[in-house]
């Protein structure tokens, strides 16, 4: 069977390399993939939010699964285009992505069916004086939040009433474009972030894995919020009986509610986590693999990506179980100087030959080739993730390999995993 692959991130690649690897799959396609995806599947330049052309793609090629990597494509509708047209398509209809697509319909969504999350408000530009008396009154830290998509950076976490008034002002001005036109102010949860990941059937889920992300740009989580920096996977402070509670109190209701309102939910949930003092709280919801986490999580998967995408769409998880890999993997993003701000594109990286191992991959987010180079195409451009008995080993494997990449216009930060090697 042919898979087809949307999307060009270190996620994309991910999901290509472990679909490659499965019997079940003859070939795998990839739109519109990267320099790093050539090496397992075949690439097609054809855009993430061009729908006719990717419907026409998996079309002509006689497609028998796609598989959506990122958000835009989902809340743009491109698995009910293909439903339309009998194909078969791992994700969330449209309706569904509204999950991820905006944050006021997630918070009332939650208000509506009793799943823990943080206190809040919604207001649009026309409620813009509204919004600042209801900042003053709620004081700081409070977390501001623009309602639509915005690449994982639509969030700003004020410590200072100032910096919050500042944020809304920023916000509704077209700070976050369109996707701020409606903000989410909501209380800053107090706790460790930690994220799961969950397959839906519309029905059942499975936790797909648990991981830590790393958003700040800089070590010691200072700078800027990126669409991430590093994670590693399994989580340890998501103990079995913390995911018991969590997909009890917070995934399974998000299921139940869906299929109750008309919308099931098929596809990947991940679940951004605050563990706070009362337990388990949802931060967001995301309706796709998380990037980087994906990178972490899929290669300590021992179960067939594939069998279990079908399993989903036949309904049948509650028939399925999962088997892992006894490791810890880690990985670490590298990013172009300046990001998550402005950046160059295209300088050349070298060192990259002869550096994968049974335990030490790497994945390309923004790389394409150009005579026989590889250039830097993106902000996040590579993912190197080192796997281990321990998360101290798979640490060091990955910053190993990442101190053999010769790319002087890149970073990344040297601290990934930190917070629970500090706990050891």
């Amino acid at each position: 069977m042919k898979t087809l692959v949307i999307g060009s991130g270190g996620r994309e690649h991910a999901l290509c390399w472990s679909l490659a690897a499965s019997p079940m799959v003859t070939e795998v396609l990839c739109a519109p993939g990267n320099a790093g995806i050539e090496a397992v599947a075949r690439c097609i330049p054809v855009a993430v939010d061009d729908i006719d052309g990717l419907v026409r793609l998996a079309r002509d090629e006689e497609v028998g699964l796609v598989v959506v990597g990122p958000e835009l494509p989902l809340t743009l509708g491109l698995v009910d285009r293909l439903a339309g047209e009998g194909i078969r398509a791992f994700g969330p209809s449209a309706a569904a992505a509204r999950l991820e697509s905006s944050k006021a319909f997630t918070k009332e969504f939650c208000t509506r069916h009793d799943i823990p999350t943080a206190r809040y408000r919604t207001f649009t530009q026309e409620d813009a004086e509204a919004a600042r008396a209801y900042v003053r009154a709620e004081g700081a830290p409070i977390v501001i939040k623009a309602d639509g998509l915005a690449a994982g950076k639509g969030v700003v976490v004020a410590t200072t009433l100032d910096e919050a008034l500042a944020a809304v002002d920023d916000a509704l001005a077209g700070g976050f474009g369109a996707a701020g036109a409606t903000l989410v102010i909501e209380e800053c949860l107090v706790g460790e972030e930690a994220s799961l990941f969950a397959l839906c059937d519309g029905r059942h889920a499975l936790e797909i894995g648990t991981a830590q992300d790393h958003k700040r740009a800089f070590d010691g989580d200072q700078g800027p919020n990126t669409g991430g920096m590093g994670a590693y996977s399994p989580a340890p402070v998501l103990t079995d009986a913390l995911v018991e509670q969590v997909m009890a109190q917070i995934i399974r209701p998000t299921l139940a509610g869906m299929a109750e309102e008309g919308h099931p939910f098929t596809g990947f949930l991940y679940a951004g986590l605050m563990l706070t003092a009362d337990g388990p709280k949802l931060i967001e919801y995301n309706v796709r693999f998380g990037d980087p986490e994906c990178q972490a999580v899929l290669p300590r998967l021992m179960t067939d990506l594939c069998q279990l995408l079908l399993g989903a769409l036949d309904g049948q998880l509650h028939h399925m179980n999962l088997r892992w890999l006894p490791l810890h993997a880690l990985s670490v993003v590298m990013a172009a100087k300046g990001y998550p701000g402005s950046y160059a594109k295209g300088t050349e990286i070298r060192g990259t030959e002869g550096l994968e191992s049974d335990d030490l991959l790497l994945f390309h987010a923004g790389t394409r080739r150009e005579g026989g180079r590889l250039l830097a195409q993106g902000g996040r451009v590579l993912n190197v993730t080192g796997l281990g008995a321990t998360l101290a080993e798979a640490q060091a494997r990955a910053y190993a390999a990442v101190d053999r990449i010769d790319w002087p216009d890149g970073f990344c930060r040297r601290d990934i995993g930190w917070r629970e090697l500090q706990r050891r």
